[in-house]
């Protein structure tokens, strides 16, 4: 990363902006610019989502770490938490330090959180599995004791032990502190992964101070009702070992109700179920020490997801003899430095500066290196694998549907080699299951949760912004066939509506009728299907032609990308016209009105209306042409009494929780009203974000929501998900520095920037007036200086002229 740079920028308002009229509604002259933030790790609050549905964990975790501890918590049901992930802010009781975890998943619950470890200051008077509510091997704690920051977490519990833990990317190190007059347990609760367990293992070795052992796991929303519970299966082991600085007192294993006090082994699983299915049911082991001779016990533990012995290699390598959670916490700090300060800012509040930077915090929590330092790693078809030559990394959890809204054009942005890594790993777990990409990866299993095709978006995505570090034709290719060539698992029903395991589900029926019908086409929602086809259609085929692929091939994927239009009914209402789900024989399927659900994928006709980011020209003209558009778009956001809609729960209007919208306040760029473009995403970067527990609006879904934010904060959004331009807002900051990590820098400048100074009055890139609503590819992947001048009140004139609106590429 390149270092901090601190300019000082002297801030004149143009003679063009003179001449437009500007100086009547300017905001006074600017003063000296602010410095660029020096420190960004101080800003970062992992606390920030976790409260209010957003799911995040506040636990210890390097940059795309695999290890990440952090609290389980409970509300009175050993079988389940209080949050997707483990950890609500609003609920003050814990079970134990869990060792994995996925950050933003919704599913309840969500993924991992496998061996949580528990410091108990009581004695062992039972089986902790037989303590089904976790009344009495769990404790109480204050957020008055918690520490949370970038690499570290501590806690303090009310019965008196204190776990201080970093992290490197594949191991820990912990400093556990009991009281002196109370017993000193701690416990490994190796069954007890967040969706339970097949199987589990404990091994305790007195003699070389180490508890060890794995669990088999998985089931990622294994529970969902709309699913059927398909996912109900195992697809990974973690491995665990952990050292002690300390010699034992006394140890012992659990298995179901039965505790065995001396005992060196367990063996036993929890199964899938939640509650009495499954209460009462898995193993673990525990170690005591004597507090009375030291209260603190140093705990150092390595993960692998292919072996014991990976377990231990990956400690030894990461955690050396003099580390200490000081050491180590210093050293993270020094990665999260490096790795937070490829984007640089200046100005705005503390507030706003928190925000930023932890959702950038946020965004390089995924993907997740699941490699060993040996570069072996747990593949899709449940075999060890290698990672390839030249590859740094393999990498799991691919949460697609989601991420290819924001997240991987972010991550492509910031981390190109990260991102090739993260395709080259796509595309491997494709090979390894047949062929099929999934649309939802935990680690490197495949779960089918959500809808459409999102890896040809991501990939594409990739490919746009300049990574190149990966094998793009085939991957191309990969996709195209499972496109165009029908699969077997796409007339299955199995795991619908939510989970269906086809990548195409029913492509043939598809290809023969240019919509997937409602009632044939074995997928979640037959209009969402057909407008996630769409864009990856679109996707592909521009990808395609960047490849030089054949023009049939492009043009016939091209034209595929615009069968949005045959799930579009015109005479949807009175007034206008919507998506609607339509059967198989071409008539639509009855009792519509905009507000719903039927045919669509958690959201309704009223959102998935405007899900055509890469056609936005043709889905106006649709809408009753850009004016009616706009006014349709206007009522989208605000509530019959004018207010902004900036929460959920309102299927006529934006939803700002979830991502089948979160391109929509954009589009009016698109429309020729780009003024409201800023003055919608300035109003929900600061309406649905903030900092505190609350401060996400939903699901933070491995950083997608916190990707937006960050691109909102910067003035710049993907225009289309598949490609490198970028739509134009007010940025927040008076200065964003942005450092691709490949030699590239983007800066925007925007000196009046306040949070008054919402709308644009004019733009220059490297010093030349631009009347464009967006920027060029160009500036993404070559660098340059963009200049945004901002003021209190709308400018009408720029960025509506017809050769100002973003070009679409749909022919």
């Amino acid at each position: 990363m390149v270092s901090a740079m601190r300019v000082l920028v002297t801030c004149a308002l143009s003679l063009t902006l003179l001449g437009s009229g500007f100086a009547a509604t300017a905001a006074p002259a600017a003063t000296p610019a602010a410095d660029l933030v020096a420190d960004p790790v101080a800003l970062v609050d992992p606390l920030i989502g976790s409260a209010n549905g957003g799911n995040t964990y506040p636990g210890a975790v390097r940059p795309f770490g695999m290890i990440s501890v952090s609290p389980t918590s409970t509300a009175g049901d050993q079988t389940n938490t209080a949050a997707s992930n483990g950890y609500s802010h609003d609920t003050t009781r814990m079970r134990g330090f869990s060792l994995t975890h996925v950050n933003g998943a919704g599913c309840h619950p969500g993924a991992a959180g496998d061996v949580p470890v528990f410091p108990h200051t009581g004695e062992m008077t039972g089986s902790p599995t037989a303590d089904v509510t976790d009344a009495t091997y769990a404790s109480d704690f204050s957020h008055a004791d918690e520490l949370a920051e970038p690499g570290r977490y501590r806690l303090g519990l009310a019965n008196g032990a204190e776990m201080d833990t970093a992290v490197t990317t594949r191991a820990a190190v912990s400093e556990l502190t009991f009281p002196a007059d109370k017993p000193a347990n701690l416990l490994f609760r190796t069954s007890n992964s967040l969706n339970g367990s097949e199987s589990a293992v404990t091994r305790i070795d007195r003699a070389k101070r180490t508890v060890s052992g794995s669990v088999l796991t998985g089931a990622f929303c294994g529970r969902r009702g709309n699913g059927g519970g398909s996912n109900k299966r195992s697809y990974y082991r973690l491995y665990f070992t952990a050292q002690f600085d300390r010699s034992f007192s006394g140890h012992g294993t659990w298995v179901n109700g039965e505790l065995q006090p001396g005992s060196t082994e367990a063996r036993g699983g929890e199964g899938y179920e939640t509650g009495a299915a499954r209460q009462g049911q898995g193993s673990g082991g525990y170690v005591s020490f004597d507090p009375r001779r030291d209260q603190t016990v140093q705990m150092r533990i390595g993960i692998s997801y292919t072996s014991q012995a990976a377990a231990e290699a990956n400690l030894k390598a990461e955690i050396k003899r003099p580390d200490t959670v000081s050491s180590v916490t210093t050293d993270a700090k020094a990665e999260w430095r490096e790795a937070l300060s490829s984007v640089e800012v200046a100005g705005g509040s503390r507030d706003e500066q928190t925000a930023f930077y932890t959702g950038l915090y946020h965004s390089y929590l995924q993907p997740n290196v699941i490699s060993d330092v040996a570069g072996t790693y747990w593949g899709s078809d449940q075999e060890v694998h290698r990672i390839e030559r030249g590859q740094q990394a393999q990498y799991g959890n691919f949460s697609g549907w989601d991420q290819y809204r924001a997240h991987t054009q972010l991550l492509a942005l910031l981390e190109p080699r990260v991102a090739g890594d993260f395709a080259r790993s796509l595309h491997a777990y494709s090979r390894q299951h047949g062929g099929v990409w999934d649309r939802w990866l935990h680690l490197s299993g495949w779960t089918h949760v959500m809808t459409g095709d999102p890896s040809a978006p991501t990939l594409a995505g990739f490919y746009a912004l300049g990574v190149r570090n990966f094998d793009a034709a085939g991957a191309y290719e990969s996709l195209v066939r499972q496109a165009t060539v029908p699969h077997p698992d796409g007339l299955s029903s199995y795991g619908c509506p939510g989970q269906c395991i086809g990548q195409r589900p029913n492509l043939a029926d598809y290809l023969d009728k240019g919509y997937a019908p409602q009632d044939t086409c074995h997928c979640w929602g037959g209009a969402a299907e057909t407008l996630e086809d769409a864009v990856a259609d679109y996707s592909l085929a521009d990808w395609g032609r960047r490849l030089g692929a054949s023009s049939a091939e492009t043009d016939a994927l091209m034209d595929r990308a615009g069968w949005w239009q045959h799930t579009f009914n015109p005479d949807a209402t009175e007034t206008d016209g919507y998506q609607q789900a339509r059967k198989a024989d071409g008539s639509w399927v009855s009792g519509f009105s905009p507000s719903t659900d039927t045919g669509f994928a958690q959201g309704s006709s009223a959102t998935y209306t405007w899900m055509v980011p890469h056609d936005v020209a043709r889905l106006a003209e649709a809408a009753g042409g850009r004016d009616r558009a706009i006014e349709r778009l206007d009522a989208f956001f605000h509530k019959a009494d004018g207010s902004w809609q900036h929460t959920g729960g309102d299927p006529l209007r934006y939803d700002p929780t979830n991502e089948p919208g979160i391109h929509i306040p954009w589009m009016y760029n698109g429309l020729g009203a780009p003024w409201k473009t800023q003055e919608t995403v300035r109003a929900m970067a600061s309406l649905a974000y903030g900092v505190g527990p609350r401060g996400l609006p939903g699901n933070d879904d491995l950083g997608t929501m916190s990707a937006w934010y960050v691109f909102s904060a910067m003035g710049i959004y993907p225009q289309d998900p598949a490609r490198a331009e970028m739509l134009l807002s007010s940025p927040i900051f008076e200065r964003v520095v942005i450092h691709r990590g490949n030699g590239v820098d983007i800066v925007i400048e925007s000196p009046q920037a306040s949070a008054e100074n919402i709308y644009v009055w004019a733009v220059s890139l490297d010093g030349r007036e631009r009347t464009q609503s967006w920027l060029p590819e160009s500036v993404m992947n070559r660098g340059g200086t963009v200049r945004i001048d901002v003021a209190p009140d709308p400018n009408q004139d720029w960025g509506t002229a017809e050769a100002d609106l973003p070009i679409y590429h749909t022919s």
